[in-house]
């Protein structure tokens, strides 16, 4: 089994909830807990020589002299081959070429600076009363702050240090797979177009990374999100289009380097965002199925209500859900012989779990926690008989905490599994999952349990989730907390976005549409738990509750340099 490297944003994520990355953390830790338990140890040959203090000060020393490209701090669970990168990585976005490459134009990076302006401008246009985000784009599913922009950078230097490590260095230690966890999400970003709570394409600059560094031609990108992924599917078509263009031009006789190319395959709910209001282009975008025909590679599948596992399994895994991966090497096999150019993405999103919240899935299009493992272990075996092994999975959507921890945990499961690490889905079953959420519980003010679970799984996950967290939520406070001032600052209303703005030459901006209205689930036995205030859905119609909720406060405290 080829190593994997998890990569977890230190920026904080203004532009989402960092309780979404937390609930990952907590599945992350679990699965390597649970891989920990059937592990075999491994004791030193009877010959080999101990390691002494000189020679670990050689080696501080020698880690010292390397000239790494970003701050990063990396560890190493016991007996499971997966290493975990806490990455400070991060990237300007007026000056970097893979994010030119993807968002820039070819006179001016009108998109890029006025990103950079709006959050710039976010704090004081707040303060005036109005909204950071200007009009014309949907009001209830995009925000913004000062801060947001280091999240954006962030999630975008750790998406680019996985690349490089997976395609830059290759060796027999080198992970040749990676699970990147970051937010602000991507997929609905297009070149010029943020919706959907994303303001740049994560995995669409990744994919540019690969090409224009390290001469990666042919991508797969696999989307699994519940949510079609409009933005990532409209770069493809466009960088398809260019290539196809150079192609024919060279088969007319003028010279030209070969192109990146582009298979994005989706597998979503068509009742959801963006195509939930019904709009025709939207929907169309959601259901195309070209494969060849004017260099375009596109496959779309709708996801689609089940009764049982064994119908889920055996009709629609089997069946329509299979045709993503099968179109995917059709792709490669039609494009090329080699496997040294390719690499294979997944947008992989959590919120078609079984256990998202019913606000974000009312439409009944789920899939079992089981789908999260058997679709990374798959995907690997694809990347393997294709891309040397090359494979990096990419957080996306997610919202429920028990979807993302249950998700993330199959997912890396998936990842991890061989012969001598086997995989048990009884891990991931509600009585479990209740196990966890309670021995991770955030806690007031951040402190940790006093009790150590009995269960010894659970008290592993718990020593790595406090180790990993990069909101060291279980850790220790060493200070108290400053008092946090009121404020009578409260969520604008989600209204239908109005006609978008006029958009740069040869660039259109979609009508986005209003979010969900906020709905909280603390039930213990509801199928999703958690401390989110709300759930609105990415664009989705408003939903009603049972009874009235009260009015959400934002809270500010002072600024970090007062």
């Amino acid at each position: 089994m080829p190593p994997t490297s998890i990569y977890l944003q230190k920026s904080m994520p203004s532009a989402s909830r960092p309780e979404r990355l937390r609930a990952v953390n907590v599945g992350l830790a679990a699965a390597i807990a649970r891989m920990e338990e059937g592990a075999p140890t491994k004791p030193a040959p009877a010959n080999a020589p101990l390691r002494t203090e000189e020679d670990e000060d050689e080696l501080t020393k020698a880690l010292e002299k390397l000239q790494l490209s970003t701050p990063c701090a990396t560890q190493q669970p016991a007996r499971v081959p997966a290493t975990i990168v806490h990455s400070g990585a991060t990237v300007d976005i007026l000056n970097h070429a893979a994010v030119k490459f993807v968002h820039g134009d070819i006179d001016d990076d009108v998109y890029l600076k006025t990103l950079k302006k709006w959050t710039q401008d976010s704090h004081d246009k707040i303060n005036q009363g109005g909204s950071e985000i200007p009009e014309g784009y949907n009001q209830g599913d995009l925000y913004l702050c000062p801060g947001s922009l280091d999240a954006i950078q962030g999630a975008l230097g750790t998406m680019c240090e996985a690349v490089d490590s997976v395609v830059g260095l290759p060796s027999p230690d080198t992970p040749s797979q990676a699970f990147v966890a970051v937010r602000p999400p991507g997929h609905h970003c297009g070149e010029d177009t943020p919706s959907g709570f994303c303001f740049v394409n994560n995995v669409a600059v990744g994919a540019a990374h690969a090409y224009l560094k390290y001469k990666i031609n042919r991508v797969v990108v696999l989307d699994i999100d519940l949510h079609h992924g409009n933005g990532t599917q409209a770069i493809a078509w466009q960088i398809n289009e260019e290539t196809y263009r150079k192609q024919l031009e060279g088969e007319a006789g003028a010279p030209h380097e070969p192109g990146l190319q582009v298979y994005y395959g989706s597998i979503h709910d068509i009742l959801s965002y963006p195509c939930e209001d019904g709009k025709t282009s939207l929907v169309q975008a959601a259901s195309v199925s070209i494969h060849g025909p004017h260099g375009q590679h596109i496959e779309n599948i709708h996801l689609s209500p089940y009764t049982s596992e064994d119908e889920f399994w055996d009709k629609l895994y089997a069946g329509p859900y299979s045709r993503l991966l099968q179109k995917a090497g059709e792709f490669l096999e039609n494009t090329g012989k080699s496997s040294d150019d390719v690499l294979v993405f997944i947008s992989c999103g959590f919120d078609a779990s079984e256990h998202e919240h019913p606000g974000m899935s009312r439409h009944g299009r789920k899939v079992p926690t089981s789908f999260y493992y058997r679709f990374a272990r798959d995907t690997r075996a694809f990347a393997s008989r294709y891309a040397n092994g090359r494979l990096i999975s990419v957080l996306e959507g997610g919202y429920s905490d028990r979807a993302l921890a249950s998700g993330a945990m199959a997912h890396l499961a998936g990842f991890l599994e061989d012969d001598t690490h086997p995989v048990d889905p009884t891990w991931w079953s509600r009585e479990n999952l209740i196990a966890l959420e309670a021995a991770t519980k955030k806690r007031r003010g951040g402190r940790p349990s006093n009790t150590t679970p009995p269960v010894p799984w659970l008290a592993r996950t718990v020593e790595l989730f406090a180790s990993i967290d990069a909101s060291h939520t279980l850790a220790p406070i060493s200070h108290p907390r400053a008092p946090i001032a009121a404020s009578d600052r409260t969520l604008r209303d989600r209204k239908p976005a109005r006609a978008s703005p006029a958009a740069s030459p040869g660039k259109k901006i979609a009508a986005k549409k209003g979010a969900a209205a906020a709905i909280t689930f603390t039930d213990e036995e509801s199928d999703s738990v958690s401390t989110d205030a709300s759930v609105p859905e990415e664009g989705g119609a408003a939903q009603s509750a049972s009874k009235k909720l009260p009015r959400v406060i934002l809270k500010l405290g002072p600024q970090p340099n007062a």
